[in-house]
C-alpha cells in the first residue's frame, strides 16, 4: 500500500501523460484546462487505493482511475453551466473562459473519453466496470435534476435531499472504490462493501462541501462561498432551519429562498445567521459525523488486512477534516 499523496502523484503523472494536442483545439483545450485545475483527485485516488487493498497493483486500475476523473470533470463542466458558475476550484470556469456553447460540447466529449479508457481491460472486466459505470453515470443525472427541481419547490423533505446527494455525489466515490475491486477481482462481498464504505464517505463529503459552501473560507474553498444560498438550493442545512425554526423564522427562511436578491451579500449573512442560530449548523456537521462513523463500520465486515483497514479510515478522517 501507497501513501494518499503518493497515489496522488501516481495519478496527476498518468493524467499529464494523456493530453491530448488534436483539433478542433476548441473542442479540446477545454478539457485539458478542466483537467489541469487540481483538486484533491479523491475518486482516482480511491480507485487506484482499493486496487490495492485488494491485492492488485494501482498501475492496473490507472485508466479506470482516469475514466472516474474524466467523467467527474465532465460533470463538473455541465453543473457550472447549470450553476452560472463564476469559479471552479478557484479559477474560472469553462463557459466563463470560453462560451456556454464550447462548455457543452467539451463536456459531451469528456462523457464519451471516460468510457475509452474502460477499453484498456480483458472483456470480462470491461463489461462490468461499462456496466457499472452507467449506472453511475444515469443515477449522477439524476441526482442532478432533482438539485435543479428542488430550487423551486417548498416541501422537499430530509430523505428526498439525502437521496438527491447519494446519486448526484455519493454514488460516484462508491463506484470508483468498486471499480478497483473489480479491476482486483476480489469476492462479490468485498466489492459490495467497498461500495457502500464510499456512498456513506460520499455522502459525508458533500454534506461537508454544502456547509462549507455556507461557512467555508474564500481564500481556500475554491468557489463562491454562498452560491447555495445565492442559487437557493435547499441544502441539508436549508431543510434543518426550517425543521427547527418557529413560524415566523421559516416564513423569512422561505422568502429569501424565494427571492434573487439585489445585495446577495446581505441575503448570505442573514441566511447563515439563521444556520446558526436554528442550531442548523451543528446538525449538519453532526450528521457528517455519523455518515463518516457509518462508513467506518462497513470495514469490521471487510475481508481484508487491519493495516489496510486503518489506512481507509485514515484516508476518510483526513477528507472530514477538509476546509476545501
Amino acid at each position: 500500500m501507497q501513501s494518499v499523496s503518493a497515489y496522488q502523484s501516481f495519478f496527476v503523472a498518468y493524467l499529464e501523460n494523456q493530453i491530448i494536442l488534436k483539433e478542433p483545439r476548441n473542442l479540446y483545450d477545454p478539457i485539458q484546462y478542466i483537467l489541469s485545475l487540481g483538486g484533491k483527485r479523491m475518486r482516482p485516488v480511491l480507485t487506484l487505493m482499493s486496487a490495492e487493498i485488494f491485492d492488485v497493483s494501482y498501475e492496473k486500475a490507472l485508466p479506470a482511475a482516469m475514466a472516474v476523473e474524466v467523467f467527474h470533470n465532465f460533470s463538473l463542466v455541465h453543473d457550472d453551466i447549470m450553476d452560472a458558475a463564476p469559479l471552479r476550484r478557484g479559477n474560472v470556469t469553462v463557459h466563463e473562459k470560453w462560451d456556454t456553447n464550447t462548455g457543452i460540447l467539451s463536456g459531451d466529449a469528456m462523457l464519451i473519453l471516460a468510457y475509452q479508457y474502460f477499453e484498456k481491460y480483458e472483456p470480462k472486466i470491461f463489461r462490468k466496470l461499462a456496466k457499472l459505470f452507467s449506472k453511475t453515470a444515469l443515477e449522477v443525472c439524476e441526482g442532478q435534476q432533482w438539485d435543479v427541481d428542488f430550487e423551486t419547490r417548498t416541501d422537499v423533505t430530509i430523505p428526498e435531499y439525502l437521496k438527491m446527494i447519494e446519486f448526484k455525489t455519493a454514488v460516484l466515490v462508491a463506484a470508483a472504490m468498486k471499480m478497483g475491486a473489480i479491476i482486483a477481482k476480489t469476492s462479490k462481498t468485498n466489492a459490495k462493501l467497498i461500495y457502500e464504505f464510499g456512498l456513506n464517505l460520499g455522502i459525508a463529503f458533500q454534506l461537508q462541501d454544502d456547509y462549507l459552501d455556507a461557512f467555508g473560507d474564500p481564500a481556500t474553498f475554491g468557489k463562491q462561498v454562498g452560491g447555495d444560498i445565492i442559487e437557493n438550493k435547499k441544502t441539508f442545512l436549508f431543510l434543518k432551519a426550517m425543521e427547527f425554526s418557529n413560524a415566523t423564522l421559516q416564513a423569512r427562511l422561505l422568502y429569501l429562498f424565494t427571492e434573487y436578491a439585489d445585495n446577495v451579500e446581505a441575503k448570505i449573512e442573514e441566511v447563515k445567521q439563521i444556520f446558526n442560530e436554528s442550531g442548523a449548523s451543528q446538525a449538519t456537521q453532526d450528521a457528517i459525523k455519523e455518515y463518516t462513523q457509518n462508513a467506518f463500520a462497513t470495514l469490521d465486515k471487510m475481508n481484508i488486512d487491519a493495516d489496510k483497514k486503518a489506512l481507509l479510515q485514515s484516508f476518510g478522517e483526513n477528507l472530514m477534516q477538509r476546509k476545501v
